[in-house]
């Protein structure tokens, strides 16, 4: 992942990024027993052996955001500030209310990806490598899945590569994201929008960051997350997707917000329903 902070706000702050890979990605060994759970103590373990400190600051991205959930629940303490940037919504959490999401073709797409990851993987790994699937170049012009905004930007990054016929026919490629998506939009042992305030005044702060016309994670349902959560601030990006993370100055906006407390009115939500 790119570093998409300014580096005259990296220098101004003082920033250290520490980017880590969870299990099967990059150069971490896969793990097949690994869970929600386990991520927050692995991110722990990994503070604790690099030394950075009793309190850090963690973003979590999308997909990625369940780690960043999973610290929330079982670290809090350790947590100076968490980000979660267009975070994901499992259709599976029990208080989610079933007339918010019984429309939502995505929760029917993720209920089968789930069935045929947990049932027959071998045979979804033939059909997501078979010539008549669209590849990632003709899913990242789809409108879809991306607003104008975030396809204009595809054309500026390398895009989603792992998803790619060629990366998709290795094994251990496909082994890593059946397994962080079954993690994912599995059945998690907790459920977030219980969680309670873990801090007092000024203690820590949590963010969410969502883009209005994001056709990944509905607006609606991040709007309904963030209502059962009134101790995490909430913040949208008018006429942004899924890809607000590269937008021109969002990044510096977003951490400003978490790492020295300002407000970005400009992000305000105009309603929320």
């Amino acid at each position: 992942m790119t570093i998409l902070a300014s580096q005259d706000l990296i220098v101004e702050l003082g920033i250290y990024f520490l980017l880590y890979d969870r299990p099967g990605y990059g150069e971490s060994d896969p793990n097949p027993n690994s869970s929600v759970e386990n991520e927050a103590y692995d991110i722990q373990q990994l503070a604790d052996q690099l030394q950075i400190g009793s309190r850090f600051y963690m973003i979590g991205v999308s997909m990625g955001s369940y780690s960043a959930w999973s610290c929330l629940k079982h670290i809090p303490h350790r947590l100076a500030g968490t980000a979660l940037i267009v975070p994901l919504v499992n259709y599976q959490w029990p208080s989610l209310p079933y007339s918010l999401i019984k429309e939502d073709y995505r929760r029917k797409f993720l209920s089968l990806g789930l069935w045929l990851s947990t049932y027959v993987p071998g045979l979804l790994h033939w059909w997501v490598t078979q010539n008549w699937i669209p590849s990632t170049s003709v899913l990242e012009k789809n409108p879809i899945f991306f607003n104008e905004r975030d396809i204009d930007i595809l054309k500026t990054i390398p895009g989603f590569p792992m998803l790619s016929k060629r990366s998709l026919k290795e094994q251990r490629v496909f082994d890593t994201l059946r397994s962080d998506f079954m993690m994912a939009f599995g059945e998690w042992e907790f459920d977030p929008l219980k969680l309670s305030n873990p801090y007092g005044e000024n203690e820590s702060s949590v963010h969410i960051w969502q883009g209005y016309e994001d056709k990944v994670v509905p607006v609606q349902l991040q709007r309904y997350v963030s209502g059962q959560l009134p101790w995490i601030q909430y913040h949208e990006v008018p006429d942004g997707g899924h890809l607000i993370i590269h937008y021109k100055g969002v990044f510096d906006t977003i951490l400003r917000a978490v790492l020295v407390g300002e407000e970005p009115v400009c992000y305000r939500p105009k309603s929320v329903s």
